[in-house]
């Protein structure tokens, strides 16, 4: 294998793409040939880094030099100081790098060196469309080990052991599912990954795929060799086309290298795996609205027992995790599970991984050990909200989940830590919330989502949902009435025991939660007919201060509906009845003149 001297590693997961690194990388790769550094210096595509709000990001090793926000401008400055001259370009490097005696790496970030990557290990690392390089960093070494080594009952062992649990959503036990597969009787059975990642803010199965898809090809293969199946199934959103086109590749390359398919090794064992498209149905996240999909019948869940581990795709027994949870299982294998179980709490062993968004500095991918608290992932790694807002609520679980306010920001995070706010650790989204947000307006934003995904299978689901939201709506448009919180109280206890699947079951979450921490606001609304957060545009009003107006004008030419009059160099007023409540005026006036109420 060549020796490089130096690798330039460029994010290309979708978010720093989307930001043009594939020209990014290409100038590298042109200005490297042009001063015949090619010979010395690799330019390396990779997934993605985690702190997506730096992208497009740049590392280049061995110094591990941090560069943020690059611009294909920025190239021919990069190549002829650092690669050249050894010179690092201080002001292209992300801030916190730069010391005064010296540069940090990537590694002393404070978004990274409080984080411990499994699941993640290799994303940003790799070129996800190498498997050489997969291999390198001991890709196949598990299912090697596996299918020499140890028999299949004794591989569900040590996934027992490990005490990993389902990281798509109630945190089943992995090893228990794993052998109740095994044990049922069936002359065929499936593998299935659900790569089905609905959640808005949510992106943590996406960037495994995106950043190291052999990790859970690899993990499949195990599965179906300790449950004795012989066919795989990632069912993943059309929407990922990039995690798609990566996992072909990979498919590909695990066939040509007999790592699947037939014979695999030379072990007489079989196991293909094949890509099935969801066409964006937040509902076939639920395991049998899945498994009917695959099926090519409408995704709606169907009513268990009997369990897919019993009766699943086709009739068959079926093996059903999520991206992240087959993404623990070969370092699992590598490593033993008692390194595993060693880290995180009693009941909830290893790391989580989260996608970080919402009002925070750093938005982006974070993975951490159970227990680590709310308090270190949104301060500590988050870099806490922007603008010195105060810290509000953070919303866990997406659509399903609860929102968990400012007082509880040191509740650990583990299952059933979480489950006690009233939110749920769901697939890992985490969307922070500040000062500004209106708890009732989110409330409704997450039930309008579910509102359009319910299937319709269940009436307490359909109808109640949809009644939930249009008391939502009143509410947040001055129009609530005595008693509506009571009522949606009751409507929600109603949906959560009689739907069927975890889509109504959990789909109240958002609304109990910020009633119950929040109902000071949904107080507010009702009664005062006010908007506290000031975001509920039926209950604000924007006003002149006449004292500090300086009839200036910015604000009447910025208003799209002539609502501000006035003449220049006096105090200018806003006609209510026409205004907008777009907040250009406000945003435009360098006065602190205009004011919300």
């Amino acid at each position: 294998m060549k020796m490089y001297r130096s690798h330039v590693m460029i994010c290309r997961g979708t978010g720093c793409s989307s930001s043009n690194s594939e020209q990014i990388a290409k100038n590298f790769e042109e200005q490297i040939k042009i001063h015949g550094l090619d010979q010395e210096v690799i330019v390396e595509r990779t997934g993605c880094f985690g702190l997506c709000a730096l992208g497009p990001i740049v590392i280049i090793y061995p110094e591990a030099s941090f560069y943020s926000m690059i611009k294909p401008e920025d190239v021919e400055e990069i190549v002829k100081e650092h690669l050249i001259k050894g010179r690092v370009v201080k002001r292209l490097l992300y801030g916190e790098t730069v010391a005064e005696s010296r540069i940090k790496s990537i590694n002393e970030v404070n978004f990274y060196k409080n984080q411990q990557r499994i699941a993640l290990r290799n994303c940003g690392i790799i070129s996800p469309e190498n498997i050489d390089e997969y291999i390198a960093f001991d890709g196949y070494k598990a299912l090697i080990k596996c299918l020499t080594e140890l028999k299949p009952e004794e591989v569900i062992d040590i996934v027992k052991r490990s005490s990993l649990r389902g990281r798509g959503g109630g945190g089943f036990p992995t090893g228990n599912k794993w052998e109740f597969t095994a044990k049922a009787q069936g002359d065929m059975k499936y593998v299935c990954c659900n790569a089905d990642e609905g959640d808005p803010g949510a992106f943590m199965d996406r960037s495994i795929l995106e950043g190291d898809p052999h990790s859970v090809l690899e993990a499949m293969a195990i599965a179906g060799y300790a449950i004795g199946g012989s066919q795989g199934y990632i069912y993943v959103r059309a929407e990922y086309p990039l995690a798609v086109k990566r996992l072909t590749i990979a498919i590909d390359q695990a066939r040509e290298y007999g790592l699947l398919g037939k014979n695999i090794l030379g072990t007489g064992f079989d196991f293909d795996i094949a890509i099935r498209l969801g066409a964006g149905a937040f509902v076939c996240g639920e395991e049998t609205a899945l498994i009917a999909s695959i099926e090519g019948q409408r995704g709606m869940p169907r009513i268990r027992p009997p369990f897919p581990a019993v009766k699943g795709l086709f009739g068959k027994p079926t093996l059903l995790n999520n991206v992240e949870t087959y993404a623990n299982i070969c370092p699992i294998i590598n490593n033993g599970p008692e390194w595993f179980a060693s880290m995180g709490t009693e009941k909830s062993k290893g790391t989580k991984v989260f996608a970080l968004g919402g009002k925070i500095n750093h938005t982006g991918l974070v993975e951490v050990p159970m227990g680590t608290t709310m308090r270190e992932i949104i301060y500590n790694i988050g870099g806490g909200c922007p603008n010195g807002k105060a810290f509000k609520a953070v919303q866990m679980g997406g659509p399903s989940g609860g929102c968990i306010p400012a007082e509880l920001i040191d509740t650990i995070i583990d299952y059933d830590s979480v489950t006690k706010t009233g939110a749920i650790m769901g697939s890992g989204g985490m969307i922070v919330m500040d000062e500004d947000n209106c708890m009732v307006d989110i409330a409704k934003f997450f039930l309008d989502f579910t509102v359009h995904e319910s299937c319709g299978k269940c009436t307490f689901c359909r109808i109640g949902i949809k009644r939930m939201n249009e008391i939502l709506t009143r509410i947040t448009k001055g129009e609530g009435r005595e008693g509506d919180i009571e009522l949606l109280e009751e409507l929600a206890t109603n949906i959560k025991k009689n739907s069927l699947c975890g889509l109504g079951q959990t789909a109240p979450n958002p609304v109990l939660t910020t009633i119950k921490y929040f109902r000071n606001e949904y107080e507010a609304h009702i009664r005062d007919k006010k908007c506290p957060a000031k975001q509920c545009k039926s209950l604000i009003e924007y006003k002149i201060i006449q004292d500090k107006c300086r009839g200036c004008t910015l604000c009447s030419r910025a208003c799209p509906v002539k609502a501000i009059s006035g003449e220049v160099k006096k105090a200018h007023k806003i006609d209510s009845s026409i205004c907008k409540k777009c907040g250009l005026c406000k945003d435009t006036c360098k006065f602190a003149a205009i004011i919300v109420e």
